[in-house]
């Protein structure tokens, strides 16, 4: 599948290595005012080969938006857009493309397929998400109207965890941690496993300030489970936790429910989600994405004819894929939100008579 969403949508195409990737976004509401610079300026904190903890591919990612606006205003049809690929190196992968990378999904791909782009992966590379970022900026620009922010950053490298939440600060950070006292520590650890030709893992917190009472769509399209799947859909996700996550099987319920005032919850194990729906407070998911697979050391592996192999690797790869993830898994979010917005609107007659009344 290469859609998601219901009413607010989109799909994405491309290859890490074809002429370029880009997506459709449908669903967005007619007159919406359309920031082509914040869209491109998304991009850009995502975009590869801006320092020494990102791989060295050096893609401009400029947006071209081909369809669906007029005159600086969505049109209420599809938005298109595309990024060209300028920066391939094809020629790194020619000596693998029998052989299936450990960690990668050239084996399932072959699999289920049977057939694969070798060249950085194809359609299973990350450079996929670059479409996604500019799908979750057209997401943004729409949530902002009714006063919903989303932000991210850097818990945890390498098992280095950020104690403290600054988000103000990520913006000012290289890796984008929330902990600028950790932060020597997790680039350390990034440029030692980079040093030795592997890599390490992170964490992302990804914060959603101001959400309504009400958004999510039970049984089955909870706004926890479908946070959840944007998540885990996007590539080197393993885990994902809302709210205390994990840390909430291991207490009571005393001590793990939020008790109701007439103003706020006093706490917030639940992550800003009861029951699948949002509770008025903040939305918290924590993502967990695993050691970037490509490295450069000696590995063992078969080829397309189950013939033992070893290989080893060339091209340009993230010691820590978990950074850029980041901006990715914030662009997933605010994909959530818009359509769960949509979404709840029916819910009531109030909606309905408020709109046609």
């Amino acid at each position: 599948m290469n859609h998601f969403g219901i009413r607010f949508s989109f799909s994405t195409f491309g290859e890490s290595h074809g002429a370029g990737i880009g997506c459709l976004v449908d669903g967005v509401p007619a007159g919406l005012a359309i920031d082509e610079a914040f869209i491109q300026a998304e991009l850009d904190r995502r975009k590869p080969g801006q320092n020494e903890f990102a791989t060295a591919r050096k893609e401009a990612d400029k947006v071209e938006i081909l369809s669906g606006t007029f005159e600086g205003l969505s049109t209420g049809t599809p938005i298109a857009m595309v990024i060209y690929n300028t920066n391939q190196k094809s020629k790194d992968y020619t000596n693998i493309k029998d052989l299936f990378r450990p960690g990668h999904a050239d084996f399932t791909y072959w699999h289920k397929y049977g057939i694969r782009d070798y060249r950085g992966g194809g359609r299973s590379s990350a450079r996929e998400t670059a479409a996604r970022v500019a799908a979750g900026a057209v997401a943004k620009l729409m949530i902002k109207g009714v006063g919903i922010e989303i932000q991210s950053g850097i818990i945890e490298i390498a098992g280095i965890r950020s104690e403290t939440l600054d988000f103000d600060y990520v913006s000012s950070s290289e890796i984008y941690t929330l902990d600028k006292n950790a932060e020597e520590a997790q680039k350390a650890a990034i440029l030692e496993a980079k040093n030795r030709h592997d890599s390490v893992g992170g964490a992302v917190l990804v914060k959603i300030k101001g959400a309504p009472v009400g958004l999510g769509e039970p049984l089955y399209y909870k706004l926890d489970a479908i946070l959840a799947e944007a998540m885990m859909g996007i590539n080197a996700v393993k885990a994902v936790e809302i709210g205390d996550g994990m840390a909430s099987s291991r207490t009571t319920g005393s001590a793990n429910n939020d008790p109701i005032t007439a103003e706020h919850f006093s706490t917030n194990h639940a992550g800003g989600i009861l029951g699948g729906i949002s509770n008025g407070e903040d939305i918290n998911v924590s993502v967990y994405f695993k050691p970037t697979p490509s490295i450069f050391i000696d590995q063992e592996t078969i080829d397309i004819r189950n013939t033992p192999q070893h290989i080893a690797l060339k091209g340009r790869h993230d010691p820590c894929v978990a950074i850029r993830g980041s901006v990715v898994a914030e662009s997933m979010a605010a994909l959530v939100i818009a359509d769960m917005l949509l979404l709840n609107m029916g819910r009531k007659m109030d909606g309905l008579l408020n709109y046609y009344a």
